[in-house]
């Protein structure tokens, strides 16, 4: 047989193949690169929040984390290996001041996704439960059975050599508030220009738990209601347990979005606005909302100015020497840095009383039913104020 013309029409076939591959990678070095799969952005930020909540847990293996640092960055590995290191002593911590917590649940909502090439940005929102240790017997008593949290997130992704998307960067938001315990900055503590202190606030409440017995909650809320008759605290606890999460659509939000979610939560227990205007909108004896920014007085959204209103110009609030002596529908503030200011930074109020300890609901990053235990914990250097409602 001939295999002359064999050895002619290999080569000629490689050649043409190696042509069509060479035409082909040119074609797709051409084209632009297509977007990421949403719902593959989604499970890889799932996977990494879950395995920051799962670290702060008494029981951090769990199954639905699986390892996010494969799917991260080289820079982003090495941040969250000393995240996760700094999760677990704080979860170590928590669990000594008051048994910490069981496990972790966390969910992701997607708002939003934009690609620029190899680099896709993803606005989320973070919503996550962390069980407490408490039995289904204590929770029918009025322990809280989870803290929750629900804090935005802006996560940067770039795609690697394979294709392959990998997480490079978490902006997590919660500017002015105590972060969530699955995060470890501390909150910020620069006040709002507008902070108007009138003058020396005088001691801050104590925080060394008195010795003695336990105050019954619902006996302490019945007390305060005859006290005060026209102030409806059970709505102020309904109100804070309703929207802690879901901002009221009849009222708009603000950046530090504390002090007017306690100010709505006031309002909804009876606090009656005051008289004002735009020319009167500074002043600290009053207190009203109104449909925009510049008709809406300082103190309704300001936590300094809200301090003044409530504790010196109203008399609404009375202070107490001791965070220990809070109970449910009263108001906890924090100056995060009371070394560089005397000015109050934060807002919360209380929604749960379960055996003499508080447990606080804010907004800024957004948490409902949080221990003052921890709280104290992770603010050693604040100082706090505690208000009777």
């Amino acid at each position: 047989m001939d295999t002359s013309h064999r050895r002619v029409l290999i080569p000629a076939l490689a050649t043409a193949l190696l042509s069509v591959g060479t035409a082909a990678a040119a074609d797709s070095a051409d084209r632009p690169s297509a977007p990421p799969d949403p719902g593959r952005l989604s499970q890889l930020a799932e996977r990494y929040l879950q395995q920051r909540a799962d670290a702060v847990t008494t029981n951090p293996v769990r199954s639905r984390s699986a390892d996010a640092l494969s799917t991260a960055t080289g820079p982003m590995k090495a941040e969250l290996r000393r995240d996760l290191a700094a999760l677990a002593r704080k979860g170590n911590a928590y669990k000594k001041i008051d048994g910490g917590y069981t496990h972790a649940e966390v969910d992701v909502t997607v708002l939003d996704t934009t690609t620029n090439g190899s680099t896709a940005t993803s606005h989320i929102i973070e919503n996550g439960r962390l069980r407490l240790p408490f039995t289904a017997t204590e929770v029918a008593d009025g322990a809280p059975e989870y803290e929750e949290y629900s804090v935005p997130h802006t996560l940067t992704f770039t795609r690697d050599t394979s294709g392959a998307w990998l997480l490079a960067k978490d902006g997590v938001e919660a500017d002015g508030g105590p972060v969530p315990s699955t995060q470890i900055a501390d909150p910020a503590d620069d006040p709002a220009p507008d902070s108007e202190n009138e003058g020396n606030k005088g001691t801050a409440s104590a925080t060394t738990r008195p010795p003695g017995g336990s105050a019954d909650p619902k006996a302490t809320l019945a007390a305060k209601a005859s006290a005060t008759a026209s102030y409806n605290y059970s709505a102020m606890v309904r109100y804070a347990n309703k929207h802690w999460k879901k901002p009221n659509s009849d009222y708009r939000t603000y950046g530090n979005d504390c002090t007017n979610f306690i100010s709505q939560v006031m309002r909804a227990g009876g606090w009656k606005a005051t008289s004002g205007s735009f020319a009167s909108r500074k002043n600290n004896k009053k207190w009203f909302y109104a449909s925009h920014t510049w008709t809406t007085s300082y103190t309704w959204a300001g936590a300094e100015n809200w301090y003044w209103f409530a504790v010196k110009h109203s008399k609404r609030t009375k202070s107490l020497d001791n965070v220990w002596k809070l109970t449910s529908a009263d108001v906890l503030q924090a100056n995060w840095k009371p070394r560089k200011d005397d000015i109050i930074d934060h807002t919360m109020v209380v929604t749960k009383l379960y055996k003499g300890t508080p447990y606080l609901t804010y907004h800024t990053g957004n948490t409902h039913n949080k221990s003052l235990r921890k709280l104290l914990a992770d603010h050693p250097n604040a100082a706090w104020y505690a208000h009777r409602t």
